[in-house]
């Protein structure tokens, strides 16, 4: 019996379309290897430095001041990024944390980043974002080729710096403080600007809450507040006492490891000439100083000065034994583990 056209073209037709499957198979397997490799190759080249994600811009940048530039509205110099690309734009947020850190302070950033700051880029950025603040550790620079590339490996891992261009040490920094402020107003517009220190163990929620509350006076100066005296010898370590017995004139100033200034009194500290105010050894007195001389208004917190973690604490040091935890890479991962510490509901101060 013959068999049918049908059947007959069907028989046909098999090898043909055989090969045509093997070659398409064939096809998308290369296609696929092809998609792999080039997204693991993408994946090793970015998770390096998180640089890739959303084609995003360097975080950290180097902030230069040139002598003969032309400065800006808000009267400091440009701000250039570490591959040399200006930033035209300020960063819109509600508050800068600028950390201050030096070249021997490696373990507590390592501590930090295992702390209350995330250690990669996406966690900073949801952090970031969540509580409105922006976070970046600020360093000077230092002639030690060793110390430097440290640094430059540091940045390229985590990209979290903000580089100023001024000798670190511990004798500058006033000049290091005015500096952050004059850097962070060029590159962030910010409701606040606060001053924190590499050794202290921080609720970013609960400082968000505490910046955004409504306030009366446009220029505020915001920290845990104590009593210093108006006129110093820098020279002397021992001039509180002194002062005391003289009868000399005392005036409120915060406690150095961390405090906010309002964008209206930043302002004015940028506005103000080099050398035009006199600069004290400890920098905390010297930006007291010079705000006497403002109308602000001085708003003392003491859950900025927590000696240990409360359900309104925003920042834990050990005070006063010491300006800051003591023995802080230790004490910021055990104050970690606390569940009083990272783990507590944010909660309003009654102060």
């Amino acid at each position: 019996m013959p068999s049918s056209p049908k059947f007959f073209h069907s028989r046909l037709s098999q090898p043909s379309n055989s090969r045509r499957s093997t070659v398409l198979i064939l096809s998308c397997l290369l296609i696929g290897i092809s998609g792999f490799i080039f997204g693991l190759t993408s994946f090793l080249t970015c998770s390096h430095t998180y640089r890739c994600l959303n084609n995003s811009p360097p975080r950290s940048v180097r902030v230069v001041w040139g002598t003969n530039t032309n400065k800006n509205d808000n009267g400091v110099g440009n701000a250039l990024l570490l591959d040399g690309e200006e930033r035209r734009e300020r960063q819109k947020v509600m508050g800068f944390v600028g950390i201050q850190t030096g070249f021997g302070s490696s373990g507590r950033r390592r501590s930090l980043r295992k702390t209350w700051m995330p250690s990669d880029r996406q966690g900073l950025q949801r952090l970031e974002e969540s509580t409105g603040l922006a976070f970046r550790f600020v360093i000077g620079r230092t002639n030690d080729k060793s110390k430097t590339a440290e640094l430059k490996r540091e940045i390229a891992e985590y990209d979290d710096f903000l580089l100023l261009d001024i000798e670190e040490q511990y004798s500058q920094l006033p000049y290091k403080t005015l500096a952050f402020f004059k850097a962070a107003y060029a590159l962030f517009d910010s409701e606040f600007y606060v001053k924190a220190d590499d050794d202290i163990y921080l609720r970013p929620d609960r400082l968000s809450t505490l910046l955004a509350k409504e306030r009366a006076h446009s220029q505020t100066y915001l920290g845990c507040l104590k009593k210093g005296p108006v006129f110093t010898d820098p020279k002397l370590k021992w001039y509180e006492p002194l002062s005391y017995l003289l009868g000399k004139e005392y005036f409120l100033h915060a406690y150095g490891p961390i405090y906010a200034l309002s964008a209206d009194v930043v302002a004015s500290l940028v506005a103000l000439k080099e050398n035009s105010f006199r600069m004290f050894s400890n920098e905390d007195v010297t930006i007291g100083a010079w705000i006497l001389a403002m109308n602000v208004n001085h708003e003392d917190n003491r859950a900025l000065c927590s000696p240990e973690c409360t359900p309104s604490s925003i920042a834990v040091w050990d005070i006063p034994k010491c300006s800051g935890l003591c023995n802080p890479e230790a004490r910021l991962l055990e104050l970690h583990q606390q569940e009083s510490c990272s783990k507590t509901p944010t909660m309003e101060s009654d102060d």
